[in-house]
């Protein structure tokens, strides 16, 4: 089910039937995320006319392409290659005409491989203020918010520099609500929120701003491009994959091999271990009193949760969520789950994510590793390392967010 929610994804399958129509003049491709790579693969593939661009990726996921220039960065704290490629691309798209068309491939990750500073704020305070609100338990959508306001290429920016060309924008979503301003914090389309919002973001969870930085949200310096701005008359945004699509297909696999499929949503948030519990209260119901769901079953997920960091271990939403999901279960017969990042990576590890089986706390105490300490201490990698149950895909190409799946038998 898994394998089949990343294939649904990929953007060699659904990228063709959206390419824009051919332009009098020039088409310019540039992009940013995780799956810009493929995507832009995908399009030299499909395009029978010229074209030219650039795009960027996470390290380790670039693909060959003849015509577009694909560069690698760091996600998902940002770093100077990423700086360097945002000003390459806002320098391509420079001196267009209502002849030109932008093709922009966006993917999850690009907010982190397009680090373009306001002037006035430095990449290293940006560095600092990303490792900060990962720490902080902030939502993905609160911190594409703070973004979008202090860069010079998100929140609508790029798009207006594509002015008067033509624009058109195919997303790959990562995020809950597939929302286009969310996306790689929506370098091409128009923002509705403020500088005002941004700065009661970092407030909330009590992140210190330099000098520079707070000047930039208080002095509404960093105002995002909004919707009805007309620069952005002739930007056409349109989704290509999204975590439902990925859960669907799940869906049809576990259906395939006799289980009932159950999508219990594709945008479920909140702290991963919070998270965890809620779904085992779910699954527990199920397993002994086949309520609300009739067994044999799979309950499907999706969507971002959080974790507020608290301890020294090796973190990772996904087997957050998994293994506070096994101390609830407390070994019940029947059911396994397996939680995972559809991009490959989960927190800042090489892992997607892990499975859990009803003897999963046995064993990690006969290996003498105490569950709810791996659990305090954000030490879900960690736990699952130890007990050989992680689930390492490598680069995927794509990202639709986080896949859950529980899987419930007599």
């Amino acid at each position: 089910m898994f394998a089949a929610a990343i294939e649904a994804a990929q953007p060699a399958h659904c990228i063709a039937a959206h390419l824009p129509p051919e332009p009098k003049g020039r088409l310019i491709v540039i992009g940013a995320g995780k799956a810009s790579a493929e995507m832009a693969r995908a399009v030299e593939q499909h395009w029978r006319g010229p074209l030219s661009g650039l795009v960027v990726t996470r390290y380790g996921y670039a693909v060959p392409c003849e015509h577009i220039e694909i560069v690698e960065a760091a996600h998902p704290v940002p770093d100077e290659a990423g700086q360097l490629a945002a000003r390459r691309i806002l320098s391509l798209v420079q001196g267009l005409t209502a002849d030109d068309t932008v093709l922009c491939l966006i993917s999850g990750g690009g907010s982190a491989l397009l680090p373009l500073p306001l002037d006035g704020i430095t990449l290293a305070y940006k560095q600092a203020l990303n490792r900060a609100l990962l720490a902080s338990g902030a939502t993905i959508s609160e911190m594409n918010c703070v973004r979008r306001h202090l860069s010079a290429i998100k929140g609508g920016r790029l798009a207006a520099a594509c002015h008067p060309a033509r624009v058109h924008t195919l997303l790959i979503s990562d995020v809950p609500g597939d929302q286009p301003c969310d996306v790689a914090s929506g370098p091409t389309v128009g923002d509705a929120s403020t500088c005002a919002d941004a700065l009661a973001i970092v407030r909330r969870y009590g992140i210190a701003l330099p000098p520079a930085v707070a000047a930039v949200l208080e002095s509404g310096q960093g105002e995002s491009v909004k919707p009805d701005d007309p620069r952005l008359a002739r930007c056409d945004t349109r989704f290509i994959a999204t975590p439902q699509m990925a859960l669907e297909a799940a869906a049809r696999v576990a259906q395939a091999e006799g289980f009932t499929p159950f999508i219990l949503g594709d945008s479920l948030e909140g702290e991963a271990r919070d998270v965890g519990k809620v779904l085992a209260g779910i699954a527990l119901q199920v397993a002994r009193r086949d309520q609300p769901f009739a067994m044999p079953c799979v309950l499907l997920s999706g969507g971002e949760t959080t974790v507020t960091v608290r301890g020294d271990g090796r973190g990772g939403r996904n087997v957050e969520c998994l293994l506070a999901m096994a101390l609830a279960l407390q070994g019940e017969p029947g059911v396994h789950a397996l939680a995972g990042d559809t991009d490959g990576v989960d927190g800042q590890e090489e892992i997607a994510g892990a499975f859990i089986a009803p003897d999963t706390l046995a064993r990690a105490w006969a290996l003498g590793i105490p569950p709810q300490a791996a659990l305090d201490r954000n030490d879900g990698h960690g736990f699952f390392q130890a007990l050989g149950d992680s689930v390492v895909t490598g680069p995927t190409l794509t990202n639709v967010n986080d896949f859950r799946a529980i899987l419930i038998t007599r």
